[in-house]
């Protein structure tokens, strides 16, 4: 369902842990505090929780918020960092389809296909 929604291009990305118990409230609160952009804009707004094995992502819909959750069952997300904390990071959807499919952010800029990363990866 999230990978059909193809026009959504903007993707950012919360490049510290968030606490992954926030809802959608929270959520948007934090994208107009924490990233100072505004909550209603067509993207796609990801947080990722301390262990790097759950991931929310934040996007608002026409008439309404959509919220999604992942979480590993194994392994961990290959989140990439930042020399600033607090600082997001902007990704086209592509990069985030990579990140979500267990690839590094190398990985997905150079075309890896993720099929034979995973397996590597998580198994």
């Amino acid at each position: 369902m999230l990978r059909e929604n193809t026009r959504i291009e903007q993707v950012y990305l919360a490049s510290r842990h968030v606490d992954i118990r926030k809802s959608i409230n929270g959520l948007s609160a934090l994208v107009k505090e924490g990233f100072e952009l505004d909550p209603f804009q067509e993207a796609y707004f990801v947080f990722c929780n301390k262990d790097r094995n759950k991931v929310k992502i934040l996007h608002w819909d026409r008439n309404g918020f959509w919220l999604y959750y992942k979480r590993l069952e194994r392994g961990r997300f290959k989140w990439p960092t930042t020399a600033k904390d607090d600082s997001t990071i902007a990704l086209s959807s592509h990069e985030l389809w990579g990140l979500l499919d267990g690839l590094t952010l190398e990985q997905t800029k150079a075309g890896c296909s993720g099929q034979k990363v995973l397996a590597r990866e998580f198994i």
